[in-house]
């Protein structure tokens, strides 16, 4: 009882003074970590080199005491609808405009919210072996309707060129199912569709066998660093822009490979955007060069390409811009402030 008795004759105002201090010392807790107890599903492609991006505001996101589940893979469009519906938090890999059917169909900007660009200036089309085109003055693919052209890629006897393509279900299909009938080239290529990454992994034996390819990729991807444009292969263009308007494919020094230069958007929830200013301000400050995702996704492709060599990635390029990374949190944090 001496001890209760004790307490019960504390100096009221040192009392207060310590309740005031807890409060302080909880708001600051708070204030540097406004995401503690809130729980985070992050998703990704099955494409293990979308891993490097996801994991680098995974980590961001657990500075600010995020807890992040570990992240799930599911295909583009699953992705947008369970994101859409609560199911699901944020993917670090929305391309706008290639998943523009997706996000609409998902709820659009009612459901989902894409306000930033963590990742600019992603080029995509169609590639031909450097060697060919320059044999056969090679620079569109229309000039694939010539019997001719198309049979030096025609590698299963049908007389059509093969064109190692997009797995189904994935934005880029639509866009190549689109040109073959908007150019009507249908009749003179065959879309080849399956697992995108064993199909170029043939693609690229065949060109190293010195066969002629035809394919499709995008970047930031591996594929680039091993079949360089301008030195291995070149990017073929189309007969005109494959969208009008606005939407022109036409690029700026006026070449138009037939795909709208896209941004790669962190995507999230928007009731949990709302909720969430620090994640918020987060996603929006976050900006990845293009040129550091292709050099990880190459060190992937060289074999190093585990978990754990994933997770080397990502810590080594945060203590190679460790400045840039606290800077972003910093203002995340900022923002989150009660």
């Amino acid at each position: 009882m001496t001890f209760f008795r004790s307490a019960l004759r504390f100096p009221r105002t040192l009392l207060c003074a310590s309740l005031i201090g807890l409060t302080a010392v909880s708001a600051q807790a708070s204030d540097e970590q406004p995401g503690k107890g809130i729980r985070i599903q992050p998703l990704q492609s099955p494409i293990a080199e979308e891993t490097f991006q996801t994991q680098l505001v995974v980590k961001a996101l657990e500075k600010l005491g995020y807890q992040v589940q570990p992240i799930k893979e599911v295909d583009y469009t699953a992705a947008h609808l369970a994101i859409a519906n609560g199911d699901a938090t944020f993917m670090a890999d929305h391309w706008d405009r290639l998943h523009e059917d997706f996000y609409q169909n998902a709820g659009g900007d009612s459901k989902l919210w894409r306000d930033n660009t963590y990742s600019a200036g992603a080029l995509q089309g169609y590639l031909v072996d450097r060697k060919t085109a320059e044999q056969h003055n090679i620079t569109n693919i229309e000039q694939m309707k010539d019997p001719a052209i198309a049979q030096l890629f025609d590698t299963d006897g049908d007389g059509k060129a093969n064109l190692t393509g997009c797995n189904p279900g994935w934005g880029c299909e639509k866009a190549i199912e689109k040109h073959l009938d908007q150019f009507q080239l249908r009749g003179h290529i065959q879309h080849v569709q399956g697992n995108y990454s064993a199909l170029i992994a043939d693609t690229i034996t065949r060109y190293q066998q010195g066969k002629p390819i035809f394919y499709y990729t995008w970047t930031p991807y591996w594929v680039s660093n091993v079949l360089k444009p301008g030195k291995d292969v070149v990017w073929l263009q189309v007969p005109a822009s494959a969208n009008a308007g606005a939407d022109s494919t036409a690029l700026p020094n006026g070449k138009d490979y037939g795909f709208i230069v896209n941004n790669q958007r962190i995507m999230a929830n928007r009731a949990f955007i709302e909720q969430n200013p620090a994640a918020a301000k987060l996603f929006s400050v976050m900006k990845l060069p293009i040129a550091a995702i292709n050099a990880q996704n190459k060190a992937m492709n060289d074999g190093a390409n585990k978990q754990a060599d994933i997770d080397k990635h990502v810590a080594g390029w945060i203590k190679a811009h460790q400045r840039l990374f606290d800077g972003w949190v910093d203002e995340a944090r900022a923002s989150g402030k009660r």
